[in-house]
């Protein structure tokens, strides 16, 4: 996938993985970068004239169908926005478990079906979904936002089958502990967003299927691809014993 003029939308541009993918992309001959946020007042100061800020709250129906009709000249979609919160599948609150559901399977899965059509019209495309590595085996702490990756996973995968005919490539991206906001309660060594982007950008345009942005997440990729029943089970031992 050559990005050289191509027009780029990225999902939760306004902190972490997402604004550092847009600063990586920005560094290519790439043409407009949409930097999506539910308040574009929350989105960094990139720079640069070709970012384009656009307001989506990706569980919001209307505005992804109202974003699609804006944004009607997208290649790439970077779904990147999403949610976590620290519930067990059997104990934790039932509207946080819906709630990770909710952005980041259902969420994305609009934003997927309403930039098909563009990306189709628009010739050759890209949708890109950061999933997770809980995505491919849960870590029950975390079971219910497992549960909501693991959606996501399996519809990257369908995606992948049915937009293949219409010439749009589907990628799955599966980062380990990233420093972040998001990961900041997780007390393990984590990879800074830059080179997690880097990494990602990286293997968009190498036009893998599977992207395996940092050093755990490579090493989990690896274990999932060859035994996925012990990846299942390295993720449910004590830390100590998993380590």
């Amino acid at each position: 996938m050559k990005i050289e003029n191509k027009n780029i939308l990225v999902t939760g541009a306004n902190r972490g993985i997402g604004a550092a993918i847009v600063r990586e992309l920005l560094k290519h001959k790439v043409g407009k970068v949409y930097t999506a946020a539910r308040n574009v007042k929350n989105l960094p100061d990139f720079g640069d004239k070709r970012v384009v800020p656009l307001a989506i709250d990706i569980t919001d129906s209307r505005q992804v169908a109202d974003a699609a009709k804006q944004a009607k000249d997208v290649n790439v979609l970077i779904n990147n926005a999403g949610r976590i919160a620290f519930a067990s599948i059997i104990d934790g609150q039932s509207d946080q478990i819906a709630a990770d559901m909710n952005t980041n399977y259902s969420g994305t899965l609009g934003m997927m079906q309403a930039f098909a059509p563009v990306l189709q019209k628009n010739g050759q495309g890209v949708i890109a979904n950061v999933v997770s590595i809980v995505g491919l085996a849960p870590m029950a702490m975390i079971g219910g936002y497992s549960a909501s990756k693991a959606a996501l996973h399996s519809a990257t995968q369908a995606a992948r089958i049915e937009l293949a005919s219409r010439n749009i490539h589907v990628i799955g991206i599966y980062p380990g502990p990233i420093d972040t906001e998001m990961a900041s309660d997780f007390p393990i060594a984590k990879t800074s967003p830059a080179v997690t982007a880097q990494a990602i950008v990286a293997g968009i345009i190498e036009g893998k299927d599977y992207i395996f942005p940092d050093p755990m997440s490579e090493q989990v990729g690896t274990l999932w691809e060859h035994d996925p029943k012990a990846l299942e089970k390295q993720f449910a031992a004590p830390p100590a014993e998993a380590a």
